[in-house]
């Protein structure tokens, strides 16, 4: 509030209230009157000590006097020196000047505090409805009935719990569970459980194991004191078909992004001040554990370029033409990813149906490769059994073996045997579902209604035929064996016989046809031209390259003779001009392909010998050099 000396000097000047006295004393007494108003108590105390002046403020002769009031409103800078009598009147004049620059001052202070007054006046009801909201705000919570209503009912739905998947009951759930997968294994584990452990390929078909022997592996490698993995080491699941590089950089789920301010999905407290938040990716949840990408042969080519920077440097750098290194508003985590990067620095697993030369030939020379096997009837029904067991079911005589005649996939035998389990609980009569038994009319039921076909149809291989023998092809990883049969008939005139071929079977397989006609000559002395001779593939089985060529050739000769041949017999091997069997690939996939076939016997290359699988039981697999070996055997 304003004084009244405050109102006072509004109305009045100086030299007014000057006039009022006329001597000399009573005008200095009227400027130490008006000093006293216009400097506060504390202000006049501090200067009058700061400049000596307590003996002249209190003195009788006015010259002293008037020499220390012009060093106090001046607060120094007046005259140097007690006046004169010649002097004094320009000693009044001067401190004049500084007690009026003082008042003006004093004025122009009272103006603005009456603004500032008036100011908090006006905002004060909204500053204190704005304080009651926010403690009303702090005090309530985010909460309001609307958000508590849909809480209560993510609550109730939570409640409800149904059983655990059956999937998940029968998965794997030891390296002893994984079946026929044993070298397959102990390979994994050779490479994973080291001081130095590799990044790893695994190839195979699909449905037998990958996946759950990659997760267990690095539950065994933990136990081991020497490998890097500690107990806290993450499994990160992906699958490289869900993965896709951003181009705009946005989001990087493998990887990590950055969410830039002006942004959706940057945080609205970063936003504010325009500070760009780095994300780490599922590279970053794996680090000092494996990061296993299912179907690695599906992702993205971009990214598995990137990935590979990723596993030479062991970090993901991010970048943003948002991020001031020297913004002190950035936090200090933020600044860490943008400045050093994120920690990646783990084991890479992945797993493809896909054949290796279909995989990024830079992402494979820094990946060791193991290679999972097809599964035999005889392990589908080993999986079959050992669910059976774990469902707490007895499954009738012939349920393993028939359901293993239908699929050659781990999980796939699986989901034949859930259905016919809900078929058996459906029928039952009672609720005693620890009694509880599978026939095979179930199995049957669920494979007529899933409209399954048998993989491969079981024949009878204790006989001879003319003109039929099985050969042997591989597709992926799966191998499996070819019907091939022939008829001859005598051309109606010699020389102009022809020779017809599946289109389906592929051009390889018609060149075959046409590289043992100089060896049927060879072998029979007989000229093909003088015959029309038909070859057929059954099933129009597709023929990747010239493997067939020793099959079809003594089909030919076969029919030619009218000689029967063995059908406990497959055959694999390119026909050379000169009658010998040349290498081809795929012998694993193919054996494989014969057992599931119940053959007996495989004929392979001699040069391919090396390649047979080992520890076979039941079927032999014999190597062979040339057409006369070969025919020596089958017929």
């Amino acid at each position: 509030m304003k004084s009244q000396f405050d109102n006072k000097i509004e109305e009045l000047t100086v030299d007014e209230l000057l006039d009022k006295g006329t001597s000399l004393e009573a005008q200095i007494n009227v400027l130490y009157e008006i000093a006293d108003n216009i400097l506060d108590e504390g202000a006049l105390r501090a200067r009058t000590v700061k400049y000596k002046l307590q003996k002249h403020v209190k003195s009788n002769d006015i010259y002293k006097r008037i020499y220390a009031l012009n060093k106090i409103v001046s607060d120094g800078k007046g005259v140097e020196n007690i006046p004169t009598a010649e002097t004094i009147s320009e000693v009044i004049e001067d401190t004049n000047n500084w007690v009026s620059e003082n008042i003006a001052k004093r004025y122009i202070q009272n103006k603005i505090e009456q603004q500032v007054e008036r100011s908090l006046v006006e905002k004060q009801d909204k500053y204190v409805d704005e304080i009651r909201l926010g403690i009303m705000k702090k005090q309530k919570g985010p909460e309001n009935t609307k958000t508590l209503k849909k809480y209560d009912t993510l609550k109730k739905l939570d409640e409800k719990k149904l059983t655990k998947n059956i999937q998940s009951i029968l998965r794997p759930e030891s390296f002893s569970e994984i079946v026929g997968q044993e070298r397959a294994i102990k390979s994994l584990l050779s490479k994973l459980a080291s001081p130095y452990p590799q990044h790893i390929i695994l190839y195979g078909p699909p449905g037998v194991g990958k996946t759950t022997a990659a997760r267990l592996a690095l539950e065994e490698a933990k136990k081991i004191k020497f490998t890097p993995f500690d107990g806290d080491a993450k499994f990160i699941e992906v699958n490289g078909t869900t993965l896709r590089w951003d181009p705009r950089e946005i989001t990087n789920p493998l990887l990590g992004s950055v969410h830039d301010p002006i942004y959706q999905g940057s945080k609205r407290d970063l936003a504010e001040i325009g500070v760009p938040e780095p994300k780490p990716g599922l590279v970053t949840d794996a680090h000092g554990g494996v990061l296993f990408i299912d179907e690695i042969g599906e992702l993205d080519n971009i990214l598995q370029n990137k990935i590979l920077k990723v596993l030479e440097d062991k970090r993901v750098e991010f970048s943003s033409s948002y991020y001031d290194p020297d913004d002190e508003n950035t936090p200090k985590y933020i600044k860490y990813l943008f400045d050093n990067g994120a920690p990646a620095d783990f084991v890479l697993i992945g797993a493809t149906t896909r054949e290796p030369s279909e995989i990024n030939p830079a992402l494979r020379s820094r990946c060791v490769e193991v290679y999972f096997e097809p599964l035999s009837a005889k392990d589908i029904e080993s999986i079959v059994e050992n669910g059976a067991k774990k469902l707490n079911v007895t499954i009738e005589d012939g349920v393993a073996e028939l359901i293993s005649r239908y699929t050659i996939e781990g999980r796939r035998a699986i989901n034949i045997l859930s259905d016919a389990y809900g078929y058996a609980l459906y029928n039952s009569d009672n609720d005693d579902i620890e009694n509880l038994t599978i026939t095979k009319a179930y199995v049957e039921d669920v494979l007529s209604v899933g409209r399954f076909s048998p993989y491969e149809r079981l024949d009878n291989y204790n006989k001879k035929e003319i003109g039929h023998v099985y050969g042997l092809g591989v597709s992926g990883f799966i191998g499996s064996t070819l019907e091939i049969e022939t008829v001859v008939f005598p051309a109606k005139k010699k020389g102009t016989g022809q020779v017809r071929f599946n289109d389906t079977a592929g051009s390889m397989a018609k060149d075959s046809v046409f590289n043992a006609a100089s060896v049927i000559r060879k072998i029979t002395d007989k000229d093909i031209k003088d015959y029309d001779i038909h070859v057929n593939v059954v099933g129009g089985g597709r023929i990747d390259g010239p493997s067939a060529g020793a099959a079809i050739t003594v089909c030919i000769i076969s029919a030619l003779l009218n000689k029967p041949i063995r059908q406990d017999v497959a055959i694999t091997g390119e026909i050379s001009l000169r009658g010998m069997v040349k290498p081809v690939g795929g012998i694993f996939e193919k054996v494989y392909g014969a057992r599931r076939k119940c053959i007996k016997l495989v004929l392979v290359p001699k040069d391919n010998e090396k390649e047979i699988p080992l520890g076979l039981k039941d079927i032999e697999v014999k190597p062979i050099s040339s057409i006369e070996e070969l025919m020596n055997i089958i017929f």
